[in-house]
């Protein structure tokens, strides 16, 4: 494995400004978001704060790595990041080490620290599909062809799905779809797999009586104020309170034991009450912005794989970020889905963060290829 040094030209220094701003931002919004509540249930204010400062470190020291090292060996280790995702995936269900949380198993403690398999499982499979498109483009265009990467991702699929975290794997598939229609699939094939897809998710809604209950009170949350439709209820109090420009940065009262989950997935509704509609766009803006230019050096990528690696790093951060917009906003049940880099979870941060640093490296060597 050979490290190359850092070079601040090209894209590099816009993007590290970029995340490394959303970051930090995304620190300030989880202490303003859970300084009450990490006050009431653990005595410390700054408890969320800490773990997020933590998740930053070492989202850094994970984006310098990456982007010093070259991007095809994850190419040549895609079996074994294949396989060890479904073994960290498989430890979340083994009694010790899988903790269970409001009835789900989504997390692994070991040495005292909370790791969520599936949050590395969104972009090892973005490893794995963009390493066997890039290797077997003319296949693609057939049922057979396919079939790795349909089985693979559809391993990691039913997995997650038995934590459960139906919104993960909805990000994954819509992510694996994505990479798939760029990669080459025909038109036959994205319908043959879409239609089906799109038909699995209300059986799996009515398969579940707690995804039944959140579907009606996602129809009418007033029907259940007090229940199913609580946390919506609230989400909407707090994007309605801030208006257009917001309450003021620590101002919000709806993180006051009011909205659940106000650090973590609703933390887009704290950003709404207290930065407002026009800082919320403001996020969004950069947000589109940074995958635009992930999109840009896929483009000029010197190979396949990196254009398709960078392609799917884009996407994971787009339709992650859709997803929870959707799901405050009350246009989709509500599921649990972190903001990217801004939500509580430094699992979710330093994989985040590493990703990035990828597709820096993709960008080093495309444009060491142009030199």
């Amino acid at each position: 494995m050979k490290l190359k040094k850092l070079n601040f030209k090209g894209e590099y220094l816009l993007i590290f400004s970029i995340v490394a701003i959303l970051a930090l931002f995304g620190c300030v919004m989880v202490y303003s978001a859970s300084f009450y509540s990490a006050q009431h249930h653990y005595g410390n204010s700054e408890f969320f704060l800490f773990k997020q400062l933590f998740g930053f470190i070492l989202g850094i020291c994970g984006l310098i790595f990456f982007s010093m090292v070259d991007y095809h060996i994850l190419a040549k280790l895609k079996w074994w990041i294949v396989v060890g995702t479904c073994v960290l995936l498989s430890l979340v269900f083994i009694p010790g080490l899988g903790v269970e949380i409001y009835g789900a198993k989504r997390w692994i403690s070991l040495l005292g620290f909370s790791i969520q398999p599936s949050e590395v499982a969104k972009f090892a499979l973005v490893i794995f599909t963009a390493s066997y498109l890039a290797d077997n483009n003319h296949k693609v265009k057939t049922l057979k062809g396919l079939f790795p990467v349909l089985v693979v991702g559809g391993v990691m699929a039913l997995l997650i799905m038995l934590e459960p975290s139906m919104s993960v794997t909805m990000c994954i598939c819509f992510v694996l779809l994505c990479m798939l229609i760029i990669g080459g699939m025909s038109k036959k094939h994205t319908l043959m797999f879409s239609i089906p897809a799109g038909l699995a998710v209300p059986l799996l809604i009515i398969a579940e009586p707690y995804r039944m209950k959140r579907l009606l009170a996602f129809i009418d949350p007033w029907a259940s104020p007090q229940g199913e439709g609580f946390q919506l209820i609230q989400s909407l109090y707090s994007l309605g309170d801030g208006g257009w420009f917001g309450v003021g940065l620590f101002n919000s009262r709806q993180k006051y034991l009011f909205l659940p989950f106000a650090e973590s997935d609703f933390i887009l509704s704290i950003m709404g009450e207290e930065i407002g509609f026009v800082g919320v766009v403001l996020y969004l803006s950069f947000v589109l912005f940074l995958c635009l230019q992930i999109i840009k050096i896929g483009l000029n990528a010197k190979d396949r794989f990196g254009s398709m690696l960078s392609c799917g790093v884009a996407f994971v951060i787009a339709v992650q970020t859709l997803l929870n917009v959707a799901v405050v906003t009350g246009s989709i049940p509500p599921t649990g889905l972190p903001l990217p880099f801004i939500s509580a979870g430094s699992t979710s941060l330093l994989v985040f963060m590493s990703a990035i640093g990828v597709v820096l490296n993709v960008d080093r060597q495309s444009r060491k290829g142009r030199i």
